[in-house]
């Protein structure tokens, strides 16, 4: 779809990270911006900067995981501007789950979930069929993660078992869409090709109290900044994409029309191939021994 001045892009998890670089790059391509996230401080910020530098915004501060509030977030959406163009699900969070895979808690499980996977849906159902009704082109871009949806990552098991579900949903609406001919299409994102400065590490400062863990947490790292210290410690690099470059992503995919938003990366593509290879071959998944858990 083309993008033109004066469309609308709503964006969850728009405070910081790869949503904030989203809605930048859209708001330079001339689009009203929708920012859409749970820390009300840092969405303020976010909204703020943005007004500064002359783009048009609406701000809501929204649980995804909440349905009636993405509800909530489409009506107000609609009442200020009237359509939406492109709508981007990408509000998540890191579960904070430790240890063994029979060890978790349960509620890393329906934090995760509710915000990475329900959050998902409901951006879906809530916008998706006005976005329909609308008539015009339309575009919706889910956020996923090479964790889940390249080759999964046993040693961030909840995280990835959602991130997974984020790209076979994405796949079902991209199906559901072009059954019904719709002028609206569908992405998956796989940020990176290596990892981000985001606050995903740092989740746990909106976990809310009905998914508060059950267990002291035990795992040392709290905070990017702390892993990253402790990698270069042992010797081990450490590279980032920046969010900008995830954004650039976005946009031309969307104005290419690409489902797999996925950036080029010999690790990921061998990693890609592996798993392929192991599911036609019916072998064991040799392509995770190097994610085996001592």
């Amino acid at each position: 779809m083309d993008l033109e001045a004066g469309q609308v892009a709503v964006v969850t998890g728009a405070a910081s990270g790869i949503g904030l670089a989203m809605a930048r790059r859209f708001a330079a391509e001339g689009l009203k911006v929708v920012l859409a996230d749970v820390e009300e401080g840092a969405l303020e910020a976010a909204a703020t900067g943005l007004r500064e530098d002359g783009a048009a915004v609406h701000a809501r501060v929204v649980d995804v995981g909440e349905r009636e509030e993405v509800f909530a977030l489409a009506e107000d959406v609609y009442r200020t501007f009237g359509a939406v163009h492109v709508l981007c699900n990408n509000a998540g969070v890191g579960s904070g789950a430790e240890g063994r895979m029979w060890e978790h808690d349960p509620n890393d499980w329906k934090w995760a979930f509710a915000v990475n996977v329900w959050g998902v849906f409901h951006g879906v159902q809530a916008f998706v069929p006005r976005m329909l009704a609308g008539g015009g082109a339309g575009h919706v871009v889910n956020t996923s993660s090479g964790d889940g949806g390249i080759a999964p990552l046993p040693t961030a098991s909840v995280y990835a078992v959602t991130k997974a579900a984020v790209v076979t949903l994405t796949e079902s609406l991209y199906a559901h869409l072009r059954a019904e001919h719709a002028r609206v299409g569908a992405s998956v994102l796989f940020p990176g090709p290596h990892m981000l400065r985001t606050g995903l590490w740092e989740s746990h400062r909106n976990r809310p109290a009905r998914y508060a863990k059950q267990r002291p947490r035990r795992t040392p790292y709290r905070s990017l900044g702390q892993w990253e210290a402790a990698m270069r410690e042992a010797g081990r690099e450490v590279r980032f994409t920046p969010v900008e470059e995830v954004a650039g992503l976005v946009v031309d995919g969307i104005r290419a029309g690409r489902f797999w938003l996925l950036p080029e990366s010999e690790h990921s593509d061998a990693r890609i191939r592996a798993r392929a290879r192991s599911m036609l071959d019916r072998a064991d998944p040799a392509y995770l021994e190097n994610f085996i858990l001592d």
